[in-house]
């Protein structure tokens, strides 16, 4: 009975033993890189891998953030009592895009405006029309996307990076924000509502047919593209909480990289591609972690 149990162990339960080990190590844990209390959203890493951008609410005030990579040297970018947030980094890691809320009584009056990393130079490059909001710097620095509710509903638009020759890519009665480029600039992947809920979508660059990359009647948005271009990171409540997800870029093999029960938001992928961060409140603050990402 023993050598019965000791082959059966060794021979049959091996093929599952090795999956199960391989599994674990495919299966990195996040690493804590901040200590904060703070509200803190829309992380953004910057593309030379030293810095992460975010929107972060301290003392009572919201502004775009920039940190170490590490977690360390925390710096507020724009120094104004007015509201900034969603910030975006230009492709050489020198300039970020970002939202400025000029604030008039209770209303707010959103633009977007570009910056130099020393807080220098700040400029205005799509004036207020409605709400501006979302802007997203090109891979090759020449063009700017952004999300805009010039026509009464959240739709995609695209200009040069001054601003101007701004021309409309989206035209949906739902809403359509989010938006994402590929690393070649040829695509480009969004959230929309227009199904009923809100789903990840991808276009071509210059508008057109979009496909549906996402279908589970949940909640689905904030996609990023992987620098390779082949898979899309994405936030989803599709497990009852909100946790990161990966899929192929043309929607297969979705997966849970968070696997947490508490809320996981706001993907960004390191430069090369192994490692995605993300702001999670496992620990009862809002915090940013940095996961390995096989």
């Amino acid at each position: 009975m023993l050598q019965t149990t000791v082959w059966y162990t060794t021979y049959c339960c091996a093929p599952i033993l090795f999956a199960l080990l391989v599994q674990a190590a495919h299966t990195a844990e996040p690493v804590k890189i901040t200590n904060n209390r703070d509200f803190i959203q829309h992380l953004c890493w910057s593309p030379d891998g030293k810095l992460f951008a975010m929107t972060r609410i301290h003392q009572g005030k919201m502004g775009v953030w920039t940190m170490r990579a590490d977690g360390t040297d925390w710096k507020v970018l724009v120094k104004t009592d007015q509201p900034t947030f969603d910030p975006h980094w230009s492709p050489d890691s020198g300039q970020l895009l970002f939202v400025f809320d000029r604030l008039q009584g209770t209303d707010g009056k959103l633009q977007i405006d570009r910056i130099d990393l020393d807080g220098g130079n700040q400029k205005n490059v799509i004036p207020h029309q409605a709400f501006e909001e979302s802007p997203r710097w090109s891979p090759d620095g020449k063009s700017l996307l952004w999300v805009s509710t010039r026509t009464r509903n959240q739709e995609l638009f695209l200009a040069d990076v001054e601003g101007k020759n701004p021309r409309q890519l989206t035209s949906e009665a739902a809403m359509d924000n989010n938006p994402s480029w590929s690393p070649d600039g040829k695509s480009i992947a969004f959230a929309s509502s227009r199904s009923g809920h809100f789903d990840i979508y991808t276009m071509p660059t210059e508008g057109g047919k979009a496909t549906r990359l996402t279908n589970l009647a949940t909640l689905d948005f904030w996609p990023v593209w992987s620098p390779s271009g082949k898979q899309i990171a994405f936030t989803s409540n599709r497990d009852g909480n909100y946790e990161i997800y990966l899929m192929d870029a043309d929607g297969k093999n979705p997966r849970n990289v968070s696997k947490h029960m508490s809320s996981d938001h706001y993907p960004t992928w390191s430069p090369d591609g192994k490692k995605l961060a993300y702001i999670s409140n496992r620990d009862g603050g809002y915090n940013i972690y940095i996961q390995t990402i096989d």
